[in-house]
């Protein structure tokens, strides 16, 4: 499948439903996506079959969940904020894990594409440049889209760091703002069963009691 066949294709449509545009960002996390899950030979996990990390909250991490099906919910989804183009897919079933680095030479800037966006972030930009905008964004895409995996990720295989499946806990009401509170998250301060937010608004008070 070339870049325009991806671009277009009903798989990554789907990704941009679900962010809600096309981006490089998105392309980049839908090629890894689909490359590591061809490496480990693994399908889209209706449960915990497979587990996802990814090292940036930025665009691609939405096309890993749409390909994958690992999600936040299913407890199969892990984001550690690294600031990095980062992306591990583990099998729960062979124990094999590979992790995809986007290459620092792989996604140059673009001055233009870049100059046209901030016009467009300010509102200021014509239909013409808006246009070209939309044109070049389409370009960069099918790049990626059809760059060669080498070119464009390191890959590495792994040792998977697999984290027990997902576990039923139950709530309890936080002794101070009275929120269920999942109970192995509740805090035990002066007696009192405390939630995360509100130990962390007692440490604050503190904090400007001592001020005074």
């Amino acid at each position: 499948m070339d870049g325009v066949e991806a671009l277009d294709s009903r798989d990554f449509k789907k990704c941009v439903e679900f962010h809600g545009h096309t981006c490089p960002g998105l392309a980049i996390g839908f090629r890894a996506a689909r490359v590591a899950m061809e490496r480990l030979k693994i399908r889209k996990a209706p449960d915990e079959e497979v587990i996802a990390v990814v090292e940036t909250d930025a665009c691609g991490a939405d096309a890993i969940q749409v390909m994958t099906g690992c999600t936040f919910g299913k407890g199969n989804f892990i984001f550690k904020n690294y600031g990095k183009h980062a992306f591990t897919l583990a099998d729960r079933k062979t124990g094999r894990a590979v992790r995809l680095s986007l290459r620092s030479e792989a996604l140059e800037p673009d001055p233009e594409h870049l100059a046209l966006f901030e016009k467009i972030q300010k509102d200021e930009a014509s239909p013409d440049e808006e246009s070209l905008l939309r044109n070049l964004t389409r370009e960069r895409i099918r790049k990626i889209l059809e760059a060669d995996v080498q070119d464009l990720f390191k890959l590495e295989e792994i040792a998977p760091d697999i984290p027990p499946k997902a576990r039923m806990s139950t709530s309890k009401a936080c002794d101070l703002c009275g929120e269920p509170t999942m109970v192995n998250l509740l805090r035990e301060v002066e007696g009192k069963k405390v939630c995360i937010p509100c130990v962390q608004k007692m440490k604050k008070g503190r904090k400007a009691t001592s001020k005074k």
